[in-house]
C-alpha cells in the first residue's frame, strides 16, 4: 500500500465538500501540493492553515483529486485499517437487512439470514472505501472498482470480506471483477472484466433469494454487476397493493417488480423491456418461479408503447415505472426532467381510478424537490389527482451519508414514490 509524505494544502475558503462532511476534494480547491507522489498513492490533506484534513489517494487524471480515505490525520492506511472498514461494513448489514432480529437467528449461513442471501456489502464514500463497490450475491462476490487509488486495495479487502464472512458460517465460492464502467476512462484505468483469485464455475447463472422470489444472475454480462439490489424493499412494498390486480410493470429488466407482483397473487402482470436480452432474462425467472402462466413479458420501447396501450384503451389497476436514469450529469437534468414528466404522464393514464402508480428515479442530479415538482405537474397535465401512499429511497445496505449541505449527499439518488390515483365523483 503506497503511502506517501506528500502533502495537499487547500486554498482558503476552498475543501467545503470535506467540511460539510462529504469525501471529495476537487482540483479546482487544491492550492499546493508539496512531496513526489503517484497517482493512486495516499496523500496527507491539510486547510489553508496548515490545519490537518486528513488523508485520502490522489490521482490527477481526475477532476475529483483527492478521495478522502480518513478524517484522522494521524492514521496509517495499512490492512488493519482496511479490516476495520471491512468489518464495520458487513456489521452494519447484518443488523439493517434482517430486520432488528439479529440476535434471535443463527449466524449459520445464506439459508438463515435471508435479506444477506444479496445485498451491497460495500458502497463506496458510504462505507469510507471510496470509488468501491461490493455486491453479495449467494456465495459470490461482484467487485466495481471506478477510482485508482483503490485498485491498490481491493483485491486486500476482497480477501478481508471473505474472512469476515467466514465467521458468520457464510462461505465464498468467488469473485468477479466488473470495473467495465466507462466512469473508469476519467481516472485514467482500463476496463476491467475478470475474475479476482480463482476461477469459479458458471458465473453466468447465480442463483440468489430476494423478498422470496428466486433470479438467475448473471454476473459477467448483467447490467452493472448484474442485479439491482437497491430496489429489494421497494419490490416488496408493491406486493400489499398486487394481489388479485392487472399489473404493468414498465422497464421490468429481468422482471423484479413484475414477479414480486406474480408471487404476491396479481391475476396478471404484464413486464416491457427494450432489451431483449432482459425479457430473456426475466421471461427464464418466471419459469423459474413458476409465475409463467400469468407473468409475462415482451420487448417494447416503454415511451412508444404506452401511447398504444392507451389508444388500445388498455387500464390496469397497478403501473410501475422504473426506468434508467435519465441523467447522470448535473447539466443535463433539464432535458431528465422532461423525461420523467414524459413517461409518468403515459403511465398515468393506464391506471384506474383507484388504481395504484409506483414511480421512481435513480439519479443523483433528479433531487426529491425536482422529481415531486415533476410529479406535480404530470398529474396536472394528464388531469390525475394524486394520493401519496408512501415515499421510499433505496434499500438500507445503500446507505446515504448525510453531510451539514442537504441535497448534496453523493449517496442519496434513488426516489420512490407510491401513489393511488383518487377520483372524487
Amino acid at each position: 500500500m503506497s503511502t506517501t509524505n506528500t502533502v495537499v494544502k487547500l486554498k482558503k475558503g476552498e475543501g467545503r465538500t470535506i467540511k460539510a462532511g462529504g469525501a471529495w476534494i476537487f482540483d479546482n480547491e487544491i492550492d499546493t501540493i508539496e512531496g513526489r507522489f503517484n497517482n493512486g498513492d495516499v496523500v496527507s490533506v491539510i486547510d489553508f492553515d496548515g490545519y490537518g484534513m486528513g488523508k485520502g489517494f490522489i490521482n490527477q487524471n481526475s477532476k475529483i483529486r483527492v478521495r478522502m480515505l480518513t478524517r484522522n490525520p494521524e492514521q496509517e492506511i495499512n490492512e488493519d485499517f482496511l479490516r476495520v472498514r471491512v468489518r464495520n461494513a458487513w456489521e452494519y448489514r447484518k443488523n439493517v437487512m434482517l430486520g432488528g432480529n439479529t440476535k434471535s437467528m443463527p449466524h449459520t449461513g445464506n439459508t438463515d439470514r435471508p435479506d444477506l442471501n444479496c445485498c451491497r456489502v460495500v458502497f463506496g464514500e458510504a462505507d469510507f472505501l471510496p470509488g468501491l463497490t461490493v455486491d453479495k450475491y449467494a456465495d459470490v462476490l461482484v467487485v466495481e472498482c471506478l477510482a485508482l487509488g483503490m485498485e491498490q486495495f481491493k483485491e486486500t479487502i476482497v480477501n478481508l470480506l471473505k474472512e469476515v464472512m467466514a465467521e458468520d458460517g457464510i462461505n465464498i465460492r468467488g469473485v468477479y471483477e466488473r470495473s467495465d464502467a466507462r466512469e473508469r476512462q476519467k481516472e485514467g484505468l482500463p476496463k476491467v472484466k475478470d475474475f479476482i483469485g480463482e476461477p469459479f464455475d458458471n458465473p453466468e447463472s447465480v442463483l440468489i433469494t430476494e423478498n422470496g422470489v428466486q433470479y438467475d444472475v448473471d454476473v459477467v454480462n448483467g447490467q452493472k454487476t448484474g442485479f439491482f439490489l437497491d430496489q429489494k424493499y421497494n419490490r416488496n412494498a408493491i406486493q400489499r397493493l398486487c394481489p388479485g390486480k392487472r399489473v404493468l410493470d414498465c422497464f421490468t429488466h429481468m422482471g423484479t417488480f413484475a414477479l414480486n407482483a406474480g408471487l404476491a397473487g396479481a391475476r396478471e402482470v404484464t413486464g416491457l423491456d427494450i432489451s431483449e436480452y432482459a425479457v430473456a432474462q426475466a421471461t427464464n425467472n418466471a419459469k423459474l418461479n413458476h409465475l409463467e402462466n400469468t407473468v409475462k413479458f415482451r420487448a417494447a420501447n416503454v415511451l412508444d408503447e404506452l401511447p398504444k396501450l392507451y389508444e388500445a384503451g388498455e387500464k390496469y389497476d397497478v403501473v410501475i415505472l422504473d426506468p434508467p436514469a435519465f441523467t447522470k450529469s448535473k447539466d443535463a437534468t433539464k432535458n431528465a426532467i422532461k423525461g420523467y414528466r414524459e413517461v409518468n404522464m403515459k403511465g398515468l393514464k393506464l391506471v384506474n381510478d383507484g388504481g395504484y402508480l409506483a414511480t421512481c428515479s435513480c439519479s443523483h442530479f433528479m433531487t426529491q424537490e425536482l422529481f415531486t415538482t415533476m410529479m406535480h405537474q404530470a398529474a396536472k397535465a394528464v388531469h390525475k389527482r394524486l394520493r401519496q401512499v408512501e415515499f421510499r429511497t433505496q434499500a438500507p445496505d445503500h446507505p446515504i451519508l448525510w453531510n451539514s449541505a442537504p441535497g448534496t449527499e453523493e449517496s442519496y439518488y434513488l426516489k420512490f414514490f407510491i401513489f393511488q390515483i383518487v377520483d372524487e365523483k
